[in-house]
């Protein structure tokens, strides 16, 4: 396994050493031991699977009070992956960082807590899942919208296909305060 740091302290990418032949291919998508030796050491509580078609843009989305780091990657063609850092008093606050996720390149991109988490489809379809730190909690669901000003978010997608709740949530300078995470060193 092999991890690309992003300029996103936490954010990272990860790179699987894939096994493959005629008959297809095998890959760890996490190994406890594998992960803590990279410096991350996580303990999953849920796993999810979504599929999407092209133009959707799923995101951005984050927990709080009860924050999910997320392990997420594209079991079925590709996706343009967005971590932004929405920690009160980070260095970083308001910086976002993305990596491409598909089926081919089989990587993983790790969203620590504290940071919000999008999508677009950029393939016909895609499969989705993630793995995450914490149970969903309807209570501390929370979104801003994909495309903020001041985040200023380089899409792949002019005019994506969005969800009542993503196309309606309010900009980062919207958020009360509290209704955000804190930064901590």
């Amino acid at each position: 396994m092999k991890r690309i740091d992003t300029d996103l302290p936490g954010v990272c990418i990860l790179e699987p050493v894939v096994h493959g032949d005629t008959r297809g291919y095998f890959f760890e998508s996490f190994h406890a031991g594998k992960f803590a030796a990279l410096g991350l050491h996580l303990h999953f509580m849920q796993t999810n699977v979504s599929r999407s078609a092209h133009g959707v843009l799923r995101g951005l989305h984050y927990q709080w009070p009860m924050p999910q780091g997320k392990l997420v990657t594209v079991l079925e063609g590709a996706v343009w992956d967005v971590a932004v850092d929405i920690r009160r008093g980070s260095p970083t606050y308001r910086r976002w960082t993305a990596a491409e996720l598909s089926a081919d390149n089989h990587r993983l991109f790790w969203i620590p807590e504290g940071f919000a988490h999008g999508f677009c489809v950029l393939s016909e379809h895609a499969t989705f899942s993630y793995q995450c730190t914490a149970l969903y909690d309807p209570a501390a669901d929370a979104a801003l919208r994909w495309n903020d000003e001041q985040l200023a978010i380089a899409w792949p997608l002019a005019a994506p296909t969005l969800s009542d709740k993503d196309r309606s949530a309010p900009r980062l300078a919207e958020i009360a305060p509290g209704r955000l995470p804190a930064y901590t060193a």
